[in-house]
């Protein structure tokens, strides 16, 4: 088709051999090249066959020369008559490994250069099928070519090998961060520990009745992951305005009384440090949209132009609109559009692959317990939220029910669900005049442990 068309398929077969031959001729280069290309990325087959062997052979740590691999290549089956001869002649015409790198680059481009030709035709299609809208059609384009920003593909079948080699460089990085943390840092110690931070793609809920303060937490946690991972950090609020989640973080970073700064009461000290902390807050690549109408494909379109992120933070997902259309809880189940929500979140999380961090109510049944700590039961009301979430964390204060307990200002933070790890109670401390929640001396308590 391409041919009649007069075009011509993007690839570089020199490139593409002379990486071969270089992998070959010097076998040191092996790393950095698995770490640089994917066999998908190679056009003509006999070429994406001798990769993918190799790459089989350095997963397994097998010597690599080319009778190892042609001998490897009759095994897996893809071992051709003429493969000595074209394997020979490669290592011919490439008596040099060091330009390995810059190969790989020009492979990488021709190989982005199809997958944009076939998002092109995808997109084409669907503009010209019948029944599609224009946002349904825009969505997917938005998909498709952040995707390919991204270097990888928007669905379809990966091979194993290139899954293996992803994974395998995970696990690297991991090792070479020592202690650090997998994930991004909430500053809570305790949570850290347990989640090892918020992990790339999870969906992790924040659940408590209104004024248990998961917006205070979730800005606490905003600011951190903005300041420890110098990333971009997405804030979505559908209850609050842009003002009202700046005077909270104000508060919290200048250590000064709440309604003090909104009476704009402050003593020169104070105004010292409200300076401090309005400069230490700008430094940070935070951003806001308090759009009360916000969808999860808004939230997503909007996410997908930072180049940068690092986490999202949604506040709170009941008042989210479940479509781009205009639909409203007036017009459907509340059930089923929080479950939409709830799965189209985790499918966010994935795609962006950025933990999304979102407050959730819980439901008033809980009110009516004599243990009014937060349940799995009391989201199920709101449909699938407890089977999409990677983590669930409830809040709940003693000194919210009853202001004369003894310490009304002990907080706990329960771990219902963790993919990751272990469940239990971790204990903070909630102060109110800054809104913010910090560390406590306490430790957690495990389930099962």
């Amino acid at each position: 088709m391409e041919e009649l068309l007069g075009r011509k398929v993007p690839y570089a077969a020199d490139a593409e051999q002379a990486i071969l031959g270089a992998m070959l001729f010097d076998p040191s280069c092996v790393p950095d090249v698995v770490n640089s290309v994917r066999g998908s990325d190679f056009y003509l087959d006999a070429n994406r066959d001798i990769f993918n062997t190799i790459y089989a052979m350095f997963s397994t740590g097998a010597r690599i020369d080319p009778i190892t691999v042609l001998d490897e290549m009759s095994a897996r089956n893809c071992l051709k008559e003429n493969s000595k001869q074209y394997i020979l002649e490669m290592m011919e015409v490439t008596p040099t490994a060091s330009n390995v790198l810059r190969y790989c680059a020009i492979v990488r481009d021709r190989a982005l250069l199809r997958a944009l030709g076939n998002a092109a035709s995808e997109i084409t299609d669907q503009v010209y099928q019948q029944g599609n809208r224009a946002d349904q059609v825009l969505e997917l384009a938005e998909k498709k070519l952040y995707g390919l920003r991204k270097q990888s593909a928007t669905g379809g079948l990966v091979p194993m090998n290139d899954v293996l080699q992803e994974t395998i460089g995970h696990i690297t990085e991991a090792w070479k961060g020592g202690s650090k943390l997998p994930g991004i840092a909430t500053g809570l110690t305790d949570i850290d520990e347990c989640l090892q931070g918020l992990g790339v793609g999870d969906f992790v809920l924040i659940a408590s009745r209104p004024g248990m303060g998961k917006t205070s937490i979730a800005l606490n946690i905003a600011v951190n992951a903005a300041r420890t991972s110098g990333k971009t950090v997405a804030i979505f609020s559908l209850e609050m305005s842009r003002q009202q989640l700046a005077m909270r973080m104000l508060a919290s970073e200048s250590h000064i009384d709440l309604y003090q700064l909104n009476q704009g009461r402050l003593s020169p000290d104070e105004w010292s440090r409200l300076m401090e902390a309005a400069g230490a807050l700008s430094s940070m690549d935070i951003r806001m949209d308090d759009n009360p109408a916000m969808t999860v494909a808004d939230m997503a379109a909007q996410c997908r132009r930072l180049d940068n992120l690092g986490l999202v933070l949604v506040d709170y997902l009941q008042l989210m609109q479940s479509s781009g259309s205009g639909n409203t809880w007036a017009n459907e189940s509340r059930t089923q559009a929080v479950s939409d929500i709830s799965r189209m979140m985790k499918v966010s999380a994935k795609e962006l692959g950025v933990p999304i961090l979102c407050m959730s109510q819980l439901s008033r049944a809980n009110e009516t317990l004599s243990n009014k700590r937060p349940t799995l039961a009391a989201l199920r009301e709101s449909g699938s939220i407890e089977q999409d979430a990677d983590a669930v964390i409830g809040l709940y204060r003693e000194g919210y029910y009853d202001k004369e307990c003894e310490d009304p200002n002990a907080a706990e933070a329960i771990v219902l669900k963790n993919r990751h790890g272990r469940t239990g109670t971790i204990y903070l401390r909630w102060i109110p005049e800054y809104t913010a929640y910090v560390n406590d001396d306490r430790r957690h308590e495990e389930d099962g442990y």
